[in-house]
């Protein structure tokens, strides 16, 4: 049986908030209240439209959006963003390892 984008993103979510510095959200609705944060950045997140987001760096979400396998992010006011993928909830890409890599990215950025 195929697994919902809520599935998915909660099997991540599971997995991930065992790693040291990752939370869940914030205690306000909005952008980033259900996201994956490490040291208090967010770094994966489940949209509204149900795509599974990304934060990488450009190059790699260059690379991605190229072959398919994603689109750039576009947060509801028209912009694109340069360093956020949207995965579209039935794509073959492994959620987990994009999100343990946007965890990584995110992480050494200071």
């Amino acid at each position: 049986m195929e697994s919902t984008a809520e599935q998915r993103y909660a099997k991540i979510v599971a997995t991930l908030l065992r790693e040291s510095g990752v939370t869940l959200g914030s205690r306000t609705k909005g952008f980033g209240s259900a996201a994956l944060k490490i040291n208090n950045k967010i770094f994966a997140m489940l949209s509204s439209k149900q795509e599974f987001v990304i934060k990488l760096p450009k190059q790699r979400v260059d690379t991605l959006a190229a072959s398919g396998s994603g689109v750039r992010f576009d947060p509801g006011h028209g912009r694109l963003m340069k360093e956020w993928l949207a995965v579209k909830p039935d794509s073959a890409e492994s959620w987990l390892a994009l999100a343990r890599e946007a965890m990584r990215f995110v992480a050494s950025k200071r």
